[in-house]
């Protein structure tokens, strides 16, 4: 039952962090190698609005955080990857440099140590069994309606078609009156903030703290999830978001050391993966479609 429970909680939250992923290349075809940096900045904004700085409560803390991290991935785009958004190659060395700069910035700023992130409410609740403090029921809780929240978005409003159509043909929806500047910017904004969102959950349900080398190990794992559900899927991005959520704690729980090796589950389900299936689950290059 542990497995089934803890699974589903990390499939949910694991699930924001790979949507967001999806969500940049789909309407882009941009590989965003700096997904873990707005996964970090989430973390450590939380900090600064909350315990550090302003000492907000969490949810205030959270929701700043979350807008503050949009903007700057909408800068970031803006001033960093648009100029090179022809360039697959350039843009990938663009954002792995833009990775190590703000790893930099937060030593520089912070120190080298880690930094406390602070649970959202205090308290646990036992579950067919299973203990759950309340920070995780709220992560998973918050992680599925935004998750909905944003398929809704993009299906039903104006601004979501026009993604849509973008991500379809680019060429067609800019003869159609379509700003494929502000639509990248807006969704480099969305992105950035659901990989925040999902580093202020995992940071204060699992880890506690946030360190400036955070941000290479929610990249491994957002480029696994989207190789295992095919590149440009959202719905791939959920299912195997919740595969890699089930496997890691199957591993975790009945593997004896299970825990020292947890951290390469997604490596080897991405290796398998592009061997046995490599358009991934889903298989479409792109399905911001209907």
């Amino acid at each position: 039952m542990e497995i089934v429970i803890y699974g589903a909680i990390s499939g949910g939250v694991y699930a924001l962090l790979a949507l967001g992923f999806t969500l940049i290349y789909g309407v882009s075809r941009v590989i965003n190698l700096a997904h873990g940096s707005f996964f970090m900045l989430g973390a450590y904004m939380f900090y600064v609005f909350g315990a550090h700085l302003l000492k907000l409560e969490p949810i205030l803390a959270l929701i700043l955080a979350t807008i503050c991290t949009g903007v700057i991935g909408s800068i970031v785009f803006r001033l960093f990857i648009h100029p090179v958004l022809e360039d697959e190659v350039a843009v990938m060395v663009v954002a792995v440099c833009l990775a190590f700069i703000f790893q930099q910035l937060m030593i520089l700023v912070f120190g080298p140590a880690n930094v406390p992130v602070a649970a959202f409410v205090e308290g646990s609740l036992v579950v067919l069994g299973v203990t759950l403090t309340y920070t995780r029921i709220s992560a998973f809780s918050v992680s599925l309606v935004l998750f909905a929240s944003l398929l809704i978005f993009i299906t039903k409003t104006k601004i979501g078609k026009a993604m849509r159509a973008v991500s379809q043909d680019r060429e067609v929806a800019m003869l159609m009156g379509i700003n494929t500047e502000s639509l990248y910017m807006l969704t480099m904004a969305l992105s950035a903030m659901l990989a925040a969102v999902a580093g202020i959950f995992i940071s204060a349900s699992t880890t506690k703290v946030a360190g400036a080398w955070m941000w290479f190990s929610p990249l491994a794992l957002a480029f696994s999830i989207v190789i295992l559900g095919g590149l440009g899927s959202i719905k791939g991005s959920l299912v195997g978001a919740f595969i890699i959520g089930y496997v890691e704690q199957a591993v975790a729980i009945t593997v004896p050391q299970g825990g020292a090796i947890i951290s390469i589950v997604p490596f080897v389900i991405m290796v398998a993966i592009l061997i046995l299936r490599p358009k991934g689950l889903f298989g479409k290059r792109i399905e911001m479609e209907d």
